[in-house]
């Protein structure tokens, strides 16, 4: 009898997704043992039973579309909005998975669908996953799908600024997505030829950070482009957001709940102060430059659109990867990169690991050899 297999895509949208799907779906198929269904909008889809069927025709023509022909949400099977309450719904989605008589679900997303693949895998359920975010901070894979095309993107509209800056003497501040992991900005900044790049795993100093710009208008150039990235902290700033982290991690610990509850409120409060964090720093460059200074904000803008040609190959690999490695009975694994190879992970070595940028890795001691400015 044939093999059922489903697929859902978690989290946000990402460049390569539809590549994946296509690349799960033809090499299932092409096994003649395999029958694929796709569920809509993530972990709500295997909830409410709403499903795609995955045949050759529907496969066809799908690998250069951006976005993801299932849909997305970033709905947890734990913490499920039903009728206006947050309910858990891990049962019924256990449930829904055996009513399609599934031999195993392929779960694509960041590291949110990690952990909501793993506590699927732990009721007894049979869990693959891919790994795909334009952050590149999904732990124990070398890459993650969706991030060249993104940092291509933000390359371009950092190439782009380049001009605009020259002509009107200007500080161009341009804010790359990555609110944990600097990749995106460091890449894009290097790729762009960013004047300064700042980034979360490395707190910044403004004032260091105008005496670069100023340096440059000694030497006769006024105008520089900043490459941040959205979760990058002034060294001040970072020493709070430890100190409010270690409260909250004091409240679970000792499992006080009124402690718990006020240190998230302060948690929640703090990410809206750095919301603004862009706009208070070019305020702050140009006070102490005397440039003008203008914001550029990339947003979603970074993760739509026609994926990479790296992009496309990577999703390709991982997906047919998957497939063979579902023939050889293997569950609860995360396909990771490994070079030019794959390589699969027990989900409960992924979840809780973040891939950061390493003070010593050669994307920063690069930066700092051409002069780029790191703000430490």
């Amino acid at each position: 009898m044939n093999k059922h297999i489903g697929i859902l895509t978690a989290g946000g949208d990402s460049p390569g997704l539809n590549a994946a799907i296509r690349a799960i779906g033809k090499t299932a198929l092409g096994t003649g043992r395999m029958d694929i269904v796709g569920f809509r909008d993530g972990f709500r889809g295997l909830l409410e039973n709403r499903t795609m069927r995955l045949d050759r025709e529907g496969l066809s023509s799908i690998l250069t579309l951006g976005g993801t022909i299932l849909g997305t949400s970033r709905d947890k099977p734990h913490k499920m909005p039903i009728g206006g309450e947050i309910m858990d719904m891990t049962e019924v989605i256990c449930e829904n998975y055996r009513r399609h008589n599934l031999d195993a679900l392929i779960c694509i997303g960041g590291g949110g669908t990690q952990k909501n693949a793993f506590r699927l895998a732990q009721k007894g359920l049979n869990i693959m996953t891919l790994p795909k975010t334009i952050d590149k901070d999904v732990g124990m894979t070398d890459l993650t799908f969706g991030f060249h095309t993104a940092m291509e993107i933000a390359t371009e509209a950092i190439d782009r600024l380049h001009s605009t800056a020259h002509s009107h003497h200007r500080i161009i501040v341009v804010e790359v997505m990555g609110h944990n992991a600097g990749w995106l900005a460091l890449g894009a900044g290097l790729a762009g030829g960013a004047d300064v790049i700042l980034i979360p795993e490395i707190p910044y100093d403004p004032f260091k950070v105008a005496q670069a710009i100023r340096l440059r208008q000694q030497r006769g150039t006024n105008f520089s482009i900043v490459a941040v990235a959205e979760g990058a902290l002034s060294s001040d700033d970072h020493k709070k957001y430890q100190t409010l982290k270690k409260n909250k991690t004091k409240a679970k610990e000792d499992k006080n709940p009124k402690a718990d509850k006020k240190a998230s409120d302060a948690l929640r409060e703090f990410d809206l102060y750095r919301s603004t964090n862009t706009l208070k720093l070019s305020r702050l460059l140009e006070e102490m430059t005397g440039l003008e200074s203008r914001i550029t904000i990339l947003g979603h803008l970074q993760r739509g659109g026609t994926p990479s040609a790296a992009d496309r190959v990577l999703a390709t690999r991982l997906g047919s990867a998957c497939v063979g490695y579902i023939e050889q009975g293997l569950t609860g694994m995360m396909i990771a990169v490994r070079g030019e190879g794959t390589e699969p992970i027990p989900l409960d070595q992924v979840v809780g690991r973040r891939s950061t940028v390493p003070l010593d890795h050669c994307w920063v001691s690069s930066a700092r050899n051409v002069g780029t400015c790191l703000g430490d």
